[in-house]
Parts: structure tokens; sequence; C-alpha cells
């Protein structure tokens, strides 16, 4: 295996265990708003507001990592998307800085205030939705190289059906992960009143998740029919993540092992998110960057690859130790501490 695949590999596992976290951060802030407006925040909060607590900080990491790291392998990508993501890269700066007033001021005791729950739950669906361009611009069709000056075509990027495709995949997804893990987390809590909330709200985004999956592909048939055949070819990488969302969607319907059934989101996400990323492949951004013309120096790569395979096996240990003596204590899970 090449340098430039491994490299790229590890830098999808970090943008996926940052799809994973970060979905559950904002989703948990989309339904904290929620039950606060539908007076159901004392069932609710309670529980949110304890698995934020500890893991809000560690969020962005796998985030970090993956721009760091996409920079770094492939230095290109910091001349096409400094252009494209200027826009979209700026919207979504401005509203994580919001999103970590709200963890600020909710420390100084005003996160019941309706207006900082507001922001806390529309930044947590218009970050996905701004970060999500990424993969929209990587599709090829929006950026234009005329006289060595990149231009971005914004207006092609908001009239484009794949690109609201998209978004709208990007939200209900969040919404799903998260509402499916806090399931989970409301039912080791011993919560029945939010975990039946919580149930109700997973299995209501669930369809959605499934159709707007649908229609990407459909847009994706239309915008790059290249890169849609390439994901016919793999097509057993999507079949089994329908798979896994059927039998995760049956679990937490029949209120059976719902851990279980969060792992199963994982793997549904897994093999969707991995599927797509191989079927774009030799294309980092159509049609100006691949793997092959785009890579730094074999040395530099190697460093890289040694460096970012070391902070993995870093980083998730310590997420799994985080668990263990946060999230999943017993006596913490349950509000004793």
């Amino acid at each position: 295996m090449s340098i430039e695949v491994i490299g790229i590999t590890v830098l999808w596992l970090f943008l996926y265990g940052y799809l994973i976290v970060a979905s559950i951060d904002f989703g948990a802030g989309f339904f904290a708003f929620y039950a606060k407006i539908t007076k159901k925040d004392h069932i609710m909060n309670d529980l949110i507001s304890r698995y934020l607590s500890p893991v809000w900080e560690v969020t962005n990491v796998f985030f970090v990592f993956f721009f760091v790291g996409l920079v770094g392998f492939f230095p290109d990508t910091a001349y096409y998307y400094g252009t494209a993501l200027l826009i979209p890269g700026s919207i979504a700066l401005i509203l994580l800085a919001i999103r970590g007033s709200f963890y600020a001021f909710g420390n100084y005791g005003s996160k019941d205030n309706i207006f900082y729950l507001f922001l806390y739950g529309a930044t947590g669906l218009l970050i996905p939705a701004s970060l999500s361009t990424a993969l929209t611009i990587s599709e090829g069709g929006f950026l234009l190289e005329v006289d060595d000056k990149v231009i971005f075509l914004a207006g092609e990027l908001l009239t484009s059906p794949y690109s609201w495709s998209v978004v709208v995949l990007s939200i209900v997804s969040v919404l799903f992960i998260s509402a499916s893990f806090l399931t989970y987390y409301a039912d080791r809590a011993g919560d029945i009143d939010a975990r039946e909330i919580l149930r109700k709200f997973a299995l209501f985004w669930s369809p959605p998740t499934i159709l707007a999956s649908l229609l990407v592909f459909v847009g994706l048939r239309e915008h790059n029919p290249g890169h849609f055949q390439n994901a016919l070819d793999i097509w057993w990488m999507f079949g089994l993540s329908l798979l896994f969302f059927l039998m995760a969607s049956y679990l937490i319907y029949i209120r059976k092992s719902l851990g279980t059934a969060f792992i199963l989101v994982m793997l549904q996400f897994f093999f969707a998110f991995f599927g797509y990323g191989a079927s774009h492949l030799p294309y980092i951004l159509k049609p100006f960057i691949t793997i092959q013309s785009g890579v730094t120096n074999p040395t530099m790569g190697t460093a890289l690859v040694i460096a970012f395979i070391a902070g993995l096996f870093l980083l998730i240990p310590s997420l799994f130790l985080l668990m263990k003596l946060f999230l999943f204590d017993a006596d913490y899970i349950k509000g004793n501490k």
C-alpha cells in the first residue's frame, strides 16, 4: 500500500471520528433547545448536560488532526480549498465561536437562558451544514482556475441540487446519531422518561436519514457520473450500511440492547463514509488534486503517517478512559456526582 493511500486512510479515520463525536454534541444542542421550548427540559437537559460536561472540550481534536494532516499530506489543498472554503469556512468558525461561548456562559449558570439555548441548538445544525460544503466542492464544478487564479463559483454551489442534498443529509445524520447515542446513555442512567423521548427522536429521524442518503446518490449521479459509477462498483459497502441501519432501528424500536444499537449505527456510518471516500479516489478535489499528484514528498509523508498513527493510538485510549472515568461511571451517569 502506497504512502498516499495510507495517509488518506488515516485522515479519513480522524474525520470519521469527528463525524461520530461531533454529531452527538451537535444533536444534543438541538434536543436541549427543543426540550426547553416544549417544557421537557426537566426530563432531558440534566442528562444532556452530564454527557457534554466532560466531552465538549475534546470534540474538535479529531477535526484539528484531520485539517492539519490534510494540509501536511497534500499541500495543494491549502491553495484550492483556501479559496473555496473562505465563506463557508468563515461561517463555520463563527458558529463554533458562538457555540464555545455557550459553554463558557453555561459554566457560569446561564445555560438555562432560552437565547443561549437557541444559539446552542441552531449552531448544532448549521455547523455540519456549513462544513459539508467541503465534500460537495470536492466533487468538482464549483471552482475555476484562470491565469493561476482560483475562482469560487458560489452561485453554482447555492443552486446545485446535489449541494443541498448533502446539507440535508448532514443535518438529519447528526440528529439520528445523537438521538441513538443519547437513548443508550439515558438507558444506562436508568432515566426511563428521557430514554423514551430520545428513543422517539431516534425513530423519527431514522427514515429521513435513509431518504436523504438516496437523494445524495441521485444528485451524485447527475453531478459526477464517474463517482456514482465507482460507488456502484462497491455497492456491498453501502448494502452493509443499510443492513446495520435496519438492525439498529429494530433494536431501538423494541428497546433492547441499546448499546449494541449505537454500535450498529456507528458501523452504518463507517461503511457509508468509507464507501463514499473509496469511490471518490483518486480525487481529493476534482479535477485539480489527486492523492498521487498532490502528495507531499515521501520523507515528509512517512513522518506524518507515523505521527498521525501514534496520535490515533493516543487519542482513542484517551476517549475510552474519559468514558470509563466520567461518562459511564456508575455514580456520574446517575447524577450523583
